[in-house]
C-alpha cells in the first residue's frame, strides 16, 4: 500500500487567438519549475469550480475577463509529483475581453501547436502539461 498523497486541483486554459496560436506563460524565477512554460490558470480555492478559478486567475495573471460560457473543457492531466498528485482540467477559450498583459512577473508568448510539439521546443513545459498537447492539437485540427 502506498502512502497517502495530497491531491492538488489546478485549472488551466489554452487561450486561442484567430490565427490558432496558443498563449503560454513562463514560470517566473523563484517558483517551483521556474523557467518552464505552461498554460495559464491556477489552484482552485475552496468552493470554486474550475471555471470560476479560471475567471479569477486570468484576470489576476493577465488582466483579461472571461465569460465562463466561453470556456470549453477539453481534457485533463493526472500527474504524480513527489510532493503531491496533480489533477488539472484543461479548458480552451477563444473569446475574452482585454489584451493579455502579464501581471505576475512572467513572460508570455503566443505559439503555434507545432512549436509545442517539437522535441527540441523552445518552450519546455512541466511534465503534467506535456500530455495535454496532443488533445489540443486534435482540437485545433477540427
Amino acid at each position: 500500500m502506498t502512502a497517502p498523497y495530497r491531491l492538488l486541483l489546478v485549472a488551466a486554459c489554452a487561450l486561442i487567438d484567430d490565427w490558432k496560436r496558443i498563449l503560454i506563460a513562463q514560470r517566473p524565477k523563484g517558483k517551483k519549475l521556474e523557467g518552464l512554460w505552461e498554460f495559464p490558470g491556477g489552484k482552485l480555492e475552496p468552493g470554486e469550480s474550475p471555471e470560476q478559478t479560471l475567471v479569477r486567475e486570468l484576470d489576476e495573471e493577465l488582466a483579461i475577463q472571461i465569460d465562463p460560457s466561453n470556456l470549453t473543457a477539453l481534457t485533463f492531466a493526472s500527474y504524480h509529483y513527489p510532493e503531491f498528485h496533480l489533477l488539472m482540467p484543461l479548458f480552451v477559450c477563444r473569446h475574452w475581453r482585454g489584451v493579455p498583459n502579464p501581471l505576475e512577473n512572467q513572460a508570455i508568448a503566443w505559439v503555434s501547436i507545432s512549436d509545442l510539439l517539437r522535441p527540441d521546443s523552445a518552450y519546455p513545459m512541466p511534465p503534467a502539461d506535456t500530455p495535454l498537447i496532443p488533445a489540443l492539437r486534435d482540437f485545433l485540427e477540427t
